[in-house]
């Protein structure tokens, strides 16, 4: 018989068994839950951020919109371009010399500004005004001419009824004249039929010889009349004349109309012209710009013939390039041209500057250059004088045109050049594609092979993505990019 309590030896090899197995199922279930890394996973198994396993190969990359904004990513649209014939010239913008005005005094005086620096202005917008001492020597001088014109009208005015009177006393004396001729006649007759007294035919002969007398002082009076009314016209057209050349002075100096000047103003004392009640000279514009140069500050004195202000028409620009003497043979008037931007890249959203080619007159010879001449049809909003910028001239525009990506969206992979390639289909997907690459100006390349009319290539942040899919050994990595804009090898 067994002892009490105490279990027997069968017992005790069951519970040690049952201890081993448990033990053994536990280690496998732990084992089981992680397969060595020699064992491929089972489809069923879920793949974890732990995987250790070399990431597929591919050439698609994730770039959905916050990776885009985060790496600035743009894109460039493949155009067709002449590159073979296209040729690029430096240059920058300038003003055209119409496009510039100088508003300078006629005359000494002191200067009231009315307008700012880079104040844009609209013609008849009042600039400065002049307070000139020699302004009120003009209007004196317009006075004087006025009231000698007037003294020279009253003079030619009176001549008519002077020669009027002057008529009718001929008209008096030739009168007498005929009266005491027909009575000496009378007299003569009655002598030679023997009567008559002597004293009365000496006495009628003595009348009509003064009588004659007058008529002779009258006669020599018409031609001094005729003198003097050629003198006083004369004296009218002079006055005239001195007149209208004061008014067109100082309508020049009021950079206005004679016309305006002579107009009459009513005022209190009754109308008066114009050039009269002007006090300062005001300088006005004569077309739109903007206020580029102030030479005199407000209330200095200026001299004579001295620049107050400049103003400049800012859409008045041409743009002048430089060009190689060498290129002279394929350089020709009218040829078309366009106005790139060099800080983009790449295409711009901004207006297209084109315009016809236009050679200069001369050029240098120590750098063996020529000057050529651009004036845009139209203006991008960074057109400004002195921008530099360049050329871009096809040479012959019947040559066939090829597709071109800017040279910038190309990145160097070591020995390889690869382009990324926007995903038609997904446009959060680029596609590295190895270039087949053609001639190239320097700015566009031609595209052999790889892409087609309308594809989109990665133009800014293509670095960025080469270095995230550079190959090491020949195969492109797997991996992704979060929305931070860091990447990581394999896949989510």
């Amino acid at each position: 018989m067994h002892a009490p309590n105490q279990p027997c030896a069968g017992t005790k090899r069951f519970a040690t068994s049952v201890a081993v197995a448990g033990l053994t199922l536990a280690t496998a279930v732990l084992v089981g839950c992680e397969p060595p890394a020699s064992t491929p996973p089972t489809a069923e198994h879920s793949h974890t951020s732990t995987d250790t396993r070399a990431p597929v190969p591919t050439n698609r990359i994730d770039i959905p919109p916050a990776v885009r904004g985060n790496l600035g990513v743009t894109f460039a649209t493949v155009e067709r371009r002449n590159v073979e014939s296209t040729l690029r010239l430096p240059g920058s913008f300038e003003t055209i010399p119409s496009a510039r005005r100088d508003y300078a005094t006629a005359m000494a005086g002191r200067v009231q500004l009315l307008v700012k620096q880079f104040e844009a202005v609209s013609a008849g917008t009042p600039l400065y005004r002049l307070d000139a001492p020699q302004w009120r020597e003009v209007q004196q001088s317009i006075a004087t001419a006025a009231a000698t014109l007037q003294q020279a009208r009253a003079t030619v005015d009176a001549m008519a009824p002077i020669q009027a009177a002057h008529h009718r006393h001929e008209a008096t004396l030739q009168a007498s004249v005929d009266l005491w001729t027909v009575r000496l006649e009378e007299l003569d007759a009655i002598r030679q039929a023997g009567g008559g007294r002597l004293g009365d035919r000496n006495a009628a002969r003595a009348s009509l010889a003064l009588a004659k007398a007058e008529l002779a002082d009258v006669q020599e009076r018409d031609a001094e009349l005729v003198a003097e009314q050629i003198s006083a016209e004369a004296n009218l057209g002079a006055a005239r004349a001195d007149l209208d050349l004061c008014l067109n002075a100082a309508a020049a100096l009021l950079d206005m109309s004679t016309d305006t000047i002579k107009a009459l103003v009513p005022t209190t004392e009754g109308p008066q012209p114009r050039w009269r009640l002007i006090e300062t000279i005001e300088v006005q514009a004569l077309r739109s710009g903007v206020v580029s140069v102030l030479d005199a500050t407000d209330g200095s004195w200026v001299d004579a013939h001295a620049t107050v202000l400049q103003v400049v028409d800012p859409d008045a620009l041409r743009f002048h390039a430089v060009g190689l003497q060498s290129d002279l043979d394929v350089l020709r008037d009218g040829l078309p041209a366009r106005i790139i931007n060099p800080d983009s890249a790449g295409p711009t959203t901004d207006t297209p500057m084109s315009g016809p080619l236009q050679l200069g007159l001369g050029g240098d010879a120590s750098d063996r250059t020529i000057n050529v001449f651009v004036t845009p049809d139209g203006l991008a909003s960074w057109a400004r004088p002195g921008v530099s910028a360049q050329l871009e001239v096809v040479t012959d525009s019947s040559s066939t045109s090829e597709l071109a990506i800017p040279l910038s969206a190309v990145q160097k992979d070591g020995l390889q050049r690869v382009i990324f390639r926007r995903d038609p289909n997904n446009p959060d997907v680029a596609i590295r594609v190895d270039a087949d690459l053609g001639r190239n100006d320097g700015r566009w390349v031609e595209v052999l092979s790889g892409l087609a009319d309308g594809d989109e290539v990665v133009l800014d942040g293509g670095f960025q993505l080469m270095l995230a899919t550079s190959t090491g050994g020949g195969h492109a990595k797997g991996g992704h990019f979060h929305a931070d804009g860091t990447w990581h090898e394999g896949e989510h």
